[in-house]
């Protein structure tokens, strides 16, 4: 196993674990019939070619190190998504309130969106996994954010890379645009929040009904074949 394999190993095992557990999230709130905050969760772990990148903008050595971890604290990347703005506070009082990792810096880019029109919300945490030699403890990045502001940071991420981060300006400008137009979508979202949700809950019964309708058919129509 190269260095970087070596390096970059502990980093995967968070990314695993973090999703399971944030998964879990979901599930829980599931059980007590309540509104989800969590809408779904990604994890990745940066590539080398991303590293890279970062250490030159940075101007650290492109080598394992105890640097390059700390400076780097995005290598172990998460994003939970949630279908509403009031969502993400929720998401952030549940990680500041969980006892199996520690958050230490929070970015605030939906009350300060960055001048491109991004908005998100990043929460940096510390997070022990166990190695066979011994415990380390790992940064991981987590970013909150709703369905639209994920879409447009897709499209943005895309366009970057497309044109190495030179965005011509007129595209940079329907950008901005089409960013505040995501925004207020949710926006108008929140305001028929309630609505929203009593319409999910209503559908998500009517399919439960639907099922045991349907499965009850089933087995009425087997039975009445198997006594022909």
């Amino acid at each position: 196993m190269s260095q970087w394999d070596q390096f970059i190993e502990p980093y995967k095992q968070a990314v695993d674990e973090l999703k399971v557990k944030l998964k879990g999230i979901r599930s829980q709130y599931e059980l007590e019939d309540v509104h989800m905050p969590v809408e779904f969760v990604t994890g990745r772990v940066k590539p080398l070619a991303s590293i890279y990148d970062k250490t030159l903008e940075k101007g650290i050595p492109f080598e394992p190190s105890k640097e390059l971890a700390a400076e780097l604290p995005d290598i172990a990347g998460l994003r939970i998504m949630c279908q509403f703005v009031d969502d993400i506070e929720s998401v952030v009082e549940i990680l500041q309130q969980r006892n199996d990792l520690e958050v230490i810096e929070e970015r605030d880019y939906i009350s300060n969106k960055k001048a491109s029109g991004y908005r998100s919300y990043h929460v940096i945490v510390s997070y022990p996994v166990e190695t066979i030699k011994g415990e380390m403890t790992i940064l991981a990045e987590i970013q909150i954010r709703t369905l639209a502001m994920n879409f447009w940071a897709s499209i943005e991420h895309s366009l970057n890379y497309k044109y190495e981060g030179e965005v011509p300006k007129e595209i940079n400008d329907r950008l901005e645009r089409a960013a505040e137009a995501a925004f207020r979508l949710d926006e108008e979202m929140s305001l028929i929040r309630d609505e929203i949700q009593d319409a999910q809950q209503y559908f998500s019964a009517f399919k439960q009904t639907a099922t045991r309708h349907s499965g009850k058919s089933k087995r009425r129509r087997k039975g009445e074949g198997e006594t022909k």
